[in-house]
């Protein structure tokens, strides 16, 4: 069990360490914590450890056929201003959004994918 004053740690599978580091840190906010060369590294954003974990590492061990492939999970990131956000992504560069924005009763958000195709909601809050 993780100790109460530990975070917790997502884990997601990627092609190339650097590449997701790069991605994460740059557009998204995160800070480097820990690299393990191209194999591992660990991001931080807030109470947000991600661990990025790559064909080398031991997080990238063998899993069901199904688990292969990013799936429908995802990380999700609150904003203040999910269009500032799309902008101010879109103006970097990144063509990466998996959809338009979709609106409901909690907000709004969109999808947008790492360089490894695994997925990010950006939230705003109603």
């Amino acid at each position: 069990m993780t100790a109460p004053d530990r975070h917790a740690g997502v884990r997601y599978l990627v092609d190339d360490v650097r590449a997701a580091v790069g991605f994460y840190t740059t557009h998204l906010g995160f800070t480097l914590n820990s690299s393990a060369g191209s194999a591992f590294a660990e991001v931080v954003r807030g109470p947000l450890r991600l661990l990025l974990s790559g064909p080398a590492s031991s997080g990238a061990r063998a899993t069901p056929a199904d688990a292969a492939v990013a799936g429908r999970n995802r990380i999700h990131l609150v904003v203040d201003d999910l269009d500032a956000e799309i902008v101010r992504l879109r103006a970097a560069g990144l063509s990466s959004f998996r959809s338009d924005v979709v609106s409901g009763p909690g907000g709004r958000q969109i999808l947008l994918a790492d360089p490894a195709g695994n997925l990010i909601e950006l939230f705003q809050p109603a």
